[in-house]
């Protein structure tokens, strides 16, 4: 599939942008650890050339912390298009500055910052809006733009479907257009607090807030990942009275329950989630929000059909949602998806007048200065609390396969490098994958 879609790409050509991908590398041959793709299930920590600055906009930094998420497992079993062998993956990172470009006036070397998950231009009409994950100038697929009719930002470490932007599980990331993409972060908010504002904070907020939780709402969400945690979360802040997790993972259903104090459903125990919503709920949610995942298939069907390519992205959990949310509802897609799905309940949707909002990417830039200013440094929202574990970037490769398989509850995890601080109050430790039970 990798190699067909990379070929049909090629024959397109690439979509012009405002930058290239591609980075000089650093005066002297000095080499970086940095996790690198290079088949299905087959990731690897390999030597690879440093990033200089390559275009006047780059930031380059050192990387402080960075992490896996959910989403990198689609990466990880090969179900995004366009991946290259020996591409330098992750999208979730801050680090200090180490060198600027010409045009770069706001950052100097040294300042903290934490990096936008997605390339915005700064000047387009989307990034006008702060609609950073829109853009339209820095992302050259052609095959994305074939395929959905208009295409994405470009995004660190998340295949040539996006602009084959080296990422940040590295010790050291170029960052293009970083006068906009890096947020500052002041003293006295951790590395631990700040490193989310990358992606898990700004996407999960924006979940709630475009699919319109309001005060007095009950709502659903489906996958209790960090994502889902932090969207349960948001929406207790947005004033809904109630919120269901839907999940089957005994660690994500027991932080839900005890440490965000609300009701969750185990379909592993409840098969039909249908039937025990409306048992819990007789009228419905009002807002039902997708922070799960379409590579997993529960039933017979979507596992066939999965396995057989007849459909990339599972419906399972759009159907629920659609059937489970009171007539005028709202459902929310923030899970990844990224192609075709069979069996869709569209009939349903008509019928009940649902409105169905497919999220989009999260646009960090309108979200995280409200974010840090707002709820982090006011102690509103921490965190912290999703943060189960701390390894080194040397441990990269077996922490994919440990997340991949939720070995020893593995929640989210903050990765260190060399350039990292000492792990803050109240955060895990540093620990070994191969040490975890």
């Amino acid at each position: 599939m990798q190699a067909a879609a990379n070929k049909f790409q090629d024959s397109m050509g690439p979509v012009p942008t405002a930058i290239s991908p591609e980075y000089k590398h650093a005066p002297g041959g000095e080499t970086m650890k940095a996790l690198a793709w290079f088949g299905n299930t087959d990731v690897r920590v390999v030597d690879a050339p440093i990033p200089d600055i390559t275009e006047p906009d780059d930031v380059i930094l050192q990387i402080t912390g960075t992490t896996i998420c959910g989403s990198d497992l689609h990466l990880y079993h090969g179900e995004i298009l366009a991946l290259q062998k020996g591409d330098i993956l992750g999208h979730e990172f801050m680090g200090k500055v180490l060198k600027t470009g010409a045009n770069v006036h706001n950052l100097k070397p040294g300042q903290r910052v934490v990096s936008s998950f997605q390339i915005s231009c700064g000047s387009c009409e989307y990034c006008q809006q702060k609609l950073s994950s829109f853009c339209d100038r820095t992302n050259n697929s052609s095959l994305q733009n074939y395929m959905y009719g208009q295409r994405d930002a470009g995004f660190f470490g998340y295949s040539h479907f996006t602009g084959g932007f080296p990422g940040g599980q590295a010790e050291y990331v170029r960052v293009p257009f970083g006068n906009v993409n890096l947020l500052p972060i002041p003293d006295g908010v951790t590395d631990e607090q700040s490193l989310y504002l990358s992606d898990v904070l700004p996407t999960s907020y924006h979940c709630v807030v475009d699919t319109g939780v309001q005060e007095g709402d009950t709502v659903g969400v489906w996958g209790l990942g960090p994502i889902g945690l932090c969207a349960v979360k948001w929406a207790q802040l947005k004033g809904a009275k109630r919120v269901i997790g839907i999940d089957t993972v005994p660690e994500r259903l027991a932080i839900a329950q005890n440490v965000l104090g609300i009701e969750v459903i185990d379909f592993n125990v409840d098969k039909d989630v249908s039937k025990k919503v409306y048992e819990m709920v007789p009228r419905g949610f009002d807002v039902a929000l997708d922070c799960g995942t379409f590579h997993e298939p529960k039933g017979m069907l979507h596992k066939v059909l999965k396995a057989t390519m007849l459909e990339t992205d599972v419906l399972e959990t759009i159907n629920e949602m659609i059937y489970c949310t009171r007539k005028m509802g709202r459902c929310g897609i923030i899970a990844a998806y990224a192609g075709i799905g069979h069996g869709f309940n569209v009939g349903a949707l008509m019928e009940k007048g649902i409105r169905l909002i497919g999220n989009g990417q999260a646009p960090v830039r309108k979200y995280w200065e409200e974010i840090l200013n707002d709820y982090i440094i006011p102690g509103k929202f921490d965190p912290t609390f999703m943060i189960t574990h701390r390894v080194p970037i040397e441990d990269m490769a077996k922490l994919y396969a440990a997340f991949d398989k939720r070995i020893a509850g593995v929640e989210k995890v903050f990765v260190e490098t060399k350039f990292s601080a000492p792990p803050s109050a109240g955060c895990p430790k540093l620990t070994r994958v191969d040490d975890w039970q």
